[in-house]
């Protein structure tokens, strides 16, 4: 659906150039919902605005169903844009409009046949839960509620692909699960292609077939959301899953603990008695200071955090590393 050929984004300022998006090689399949995750100033927004050549790349080939779209321009930029609908971090709903005369908008500016309108309005408005709030303006609505009238608007025109541009980053923890949520629900009923950028790992977990990892203009690391997550390779992805997987120790408990590592176990090592096995095998005691398990593509992937004690030996501490990274990814785990 979605092809990018050695995609490169520069900028000059004075003497400098800056590459935003630095040789990008990447392809979305028709149907997907792929996700592009990374810091700020990974490149992530410039990279997902080449699609609808908000971006125009420096460098490169861009292809939509196999068709090359990099230098079109006027009336041929505009249809391919209606096939594109787009939603951004800050909803850029019309303030002084009804919730459906924001969705309304995006039918009539493409010339939609007036009767047309009403039918197709209301079928999105409920699509995303807000049947009630049809003559609601956007300051009576939360978050999400406004961020959903923008997927709403997005759909108007039935686009192929749909653009997220960190759609859940501004929002609370409540208003991005409704948001995931209308976009779990659009899935189901439309045949539409996803591309959606993020920094918050929850949301890739939660929504995301494949995802690549961006880290300075730079595709680092490209897979299965199941498969970059529960096995990190490159050092940007180890953070980020770091970081989603960090908290705070009280000083009194880091006091008493030794080492702390974080095991990461994949689908069926999941639900072995991984710690129980040490305490047999060595007859070292591993204490648990944090886990859980959670479903990534409806694969199980569990998280423990432990300590080893600080009086092992190194022979003993060795032999217990290596056991335990037959079983799953481990890392010294480090608290951000």
């Amino acid at each position: 659906m979605i092809r990018l050929e050695n995609v490169s984004v520069t900028y000059a300022h004075e003497d400098c150039i800056f590459n935003a998006v630095d040789r990008v090689d990447l392809e979305v399949k028709e149907g997907e919902f792929f996700g592009i995750v990374g810091t700020s100033g990974a490149g992530k927004s410039t990279l997902v605005r080449t699609i609808n050549l908000l971006e125009r790349p420096t460098s490169g080939k861009i292809y939509i169903a196999d068709k090359e779209i990099t230098n079109l321009k006027g009336k041929d930029l505009s249809l391919l844009r209606q096939s594109i609908g787009m939603i951004f971090q800050h909803f850029n709903l019309i303030k002084n409009a009804t919730v459906f005369d924001n969705v309304a908008f995006a039918l009539k500016a493409s010339n939609t046949p007036k009767p047309a309108i009403r039918p197709k309005v209301i079928e999105l408005i409920a699509l995303v839960g807000l049947e009630k709030y049809e003559h609601k303006y956007p300051n009576d609505l939360s978050g999400g509620q406004k961020q959903r009238v923008a997927i709403a608007r997005a759909l108007a025109n039935s686009p192929k692909i749909l653009l997220c541009d960190e759609a859940t980053s501004a929002l609370d923890p409540d208003n991005t699960k409704e948001v995931m949520h209308s976009l779990i629900k659009i899935r189901k009923t439309y045949p539409l292609t996803v591309v959606f950028i993020t920094h918050q790992m929850e949301v890739a977990k939660s929504l995301f077939d494949r995802v690549a990892v961006m880290s300075q203009g730079r595709i680092v690391e490209c897979g299965s959301t199941y498969q970059v997550f529960s096995k990190p390779k490159s050092a940007e992805a180890q953070k980020l899953l770091e970081r989603s997987l960090s908290f705070a120790l009280p000083f009194e408990i880091k006091q008493h603990i030794g080492e702390l590592y974080r095991l990461i176990f994949k689908e069926e090592c999941a639900y072995e008695p991984i710690i129980a096995e040490i305490s047999r095998k060595f007859g070292v005691e591993l204490s648990i200071i944090a886990g859980n398990i959670e479903y990534i593509n409806n694969k199980p992937l569990g998280s423990l955090v432990v300590s080893l004690r600080r009086d092992l030996d190194e022979k003993m501490k060795s032999d217990v590393l290596f056991y335990l990274k037959e079983k799953a990814f481990v890392s010294t785990y480090k608290e951000m």
